[in-house]
């Protein structure tokens, strides 16, 4: 039976580079495999999304991953609920500094994930995105959910230790689980998989495991079957 109210979940930062793809994909695949039908929406006009689902289809035919379709225009808000009925969860790809695209995405969502590297420019880059994000949320009784991923971290470094204190004096949460700077990960998607298909599982794959499980928790998401 068709599903008319899919979850939505936009991986914003207007900073290229902060592993919104590389989140968008692996999580997809980690929600399906836990039984969510999943649409991955690319609204980034360099399509990267799109090419590893490419990829997938012709290295991988049976291999069932998630669908994507790309939507690189300010009309994610009005789309995405005409396209979404048969899925019980939608995840945008965000794109980089394309400011209408990700207004759009906002009004859709119902959990904005922003994810952070550790590094300054992350950091200015996604505390603009909060002030659009309180904005939204001041209209919308509190919506959509927001919080802060730290992505491609590097294990062991004062930067690492450091960065959840600086994200958490911008009032949004800071997710516990969160990804490490690991070849794993490109290695995958290059080839239009996930790093949940690798065996046996890897670190990487408990990682995107462990951020799936906080999700779940943060946005109160459940698989429905009716």
């Amino acid at each position: 039976m068709e599903n008319s109210t899919a979850h939505v979940i936009a991986i914003l930062n207007p900073k290229g580079g902060t592993g919104k793809t590389t989140l968008s994909i692996n999580l997809a695949r980690a929600f399906q495999q836990d039984g969510f039908r999943v649409l991955i929406v690319d609204s980034d006009p360099q399509g990267t999304t799109r090419d590893w689902s490419q990829a997938s289809q012709e290295h991988y035919p049976k291999a069932n991953m998630p669908s994507v379709v790309g939507l690189d225009r300010p009309t994610l808000d009005k789309e995405i609920p005409a396209i979404s009925t048969a899925f019980d969860l939608v995840i945008i790809d965000g794109a980089a500094k394309l400011h209408q695209i990700t207004a759009s995405a906002l009004k859709v969502a119902d959990t904005v994930l922003i994810p952070v590297q550790t590094s300054s420019p992350d950091i200015w880059s996604a505390i603009d995105l909060v002030d659009v994000i309180r904005a939204r949320q001041a209209v919308t009784a509190g919506k959509p959910k927001a919080a802060f991923i730290v992505s491609r971290q590097t294990p062991g470094t004062r930067l690492a230790a450091d960065i959840d204190n600086a994200l958490r004096e911008h009032e949004l949460p800071v997710l516990t689980a969160r990804t490490c700077n690991r070849v794993a990960y490109m290695e995958t998607i290059s080839g239009g998989t996930t790093v949940l298909d690798q065996h046996p599982p890897t670190a990487a794959t408990q990682e995107i495991l462990a951020i799936m499980k906080e999700l779940q928790a943060f946005s109160n998401l459940t698989c429905r079957r009716d």
